[in-house]
C-alpha cells in the first residue's frame, strides 16, 4: 500500500457528534501497542503482533503518515482509520484506488464508532480528492465488517481467497459535486 497524495496533511481535526479524527501524537503510543497486539482486533487480520516487538519497534509517535487518523473519544484513542492507495499487488480491481481500513479497540466495539469515524473519513476524502473511488477489503467471516461496509455504501466487486480465508472486496462509487 502506498500513501495517498495529500498535499495538505495533516488536516485540521475532524469532529463528529462523538469523535475526533486527528493525526497521531506521542500520547497515542500505548493505545497503538494495545491495538496492534490485540488478538481480538486481529482475528481476521492474520493475528496480532508480539507486544515486546511493538514496544521495541514503534516510534515515539506511531503511525504518523498521510491518511492515518487516530480516532479519539473523550480525549483517548479508541481506534485508527487508514486511507491508503491500494498497491499493484492488491486485487486488480482495487489497484490505484483509495483503500479504507479501520481498527478499533475491543472496548469500543458495538457503539457505532467505526461507522461514525469511517463516514467522517469518507466525507473528508470526498472533499480533498473529489471523484475518487474508495475500496474496502475484509474477510467474509467478519460479519461486523461486512455490515459496516454495506452501511457505508460499499458494494461487492469480487470475492477471492487469500490468507487462508475468503475475502470480500467492495467499492464505494465516487461522490461528485453534482451528486
Amino acid at each position: 500500500m502506498a500513501e495517498l497524495n495529500l498535499e495538505a496533511w495533516p488536516p485540521e481535526p475532524i469532529k463528529t457528534g462523538r469523535l475526533v479524527l486527528r493525526e497521531a501524537e506521542t500520547r497515542d503510543r500505548a493505545p497503538f501497542i494495545e491495538l496492534l497486539a490485540s488478538p481480538e482486533v486481529h482475528t481476521y487480520l492474520g493475528g496480532p503482533r508480539p507486544r515486546d516487538e511493538l514496544e521495541h519497534e514503534l516510534p515515539e509517535v506511531p503511525e504518523r503518515w498521510p491518511g492515518s487518523f487516530v480516532v479519539e473519544l473523550d480525549g483517548s484513542m479508541i481506534g485508527q482509520i487508514l486511507l491508503r492507495r491500494a498497491s499493484e499487488n492488491h486485487r486488480p480491481a482495487a489497484a490505484g484506488k483509495a483503500d479504507l481500513g479501520y481498527l478499533f479497540l475491543p472496548r469500543a466495539w458495538g457503539f457505532g464508532y467505526a461507522a461514525e469515524a469511517c463516514a467522517a473519513a469518507l466525507d473528508w476524502i470526498d472533499g480533498v480528492l473529489p471523484g475518487e473511488p474508495v475500496v474496502l477489503a475484509t474477510q467474509t467471516a467478519n460479519v461486523a465488517s461486512m455490515r459496516l461496509a454495506a452501511k457505508l455504501g460499499f458494494t461487492e466487486v469480487e470475492r477471492f481467497h487469500a490468507w487462508d480465508a475468503e475475502q470480500w472486496l467492495g467499492m464505494r462509487s465516487p461522490v461528485t459535486p453534482s451528486d
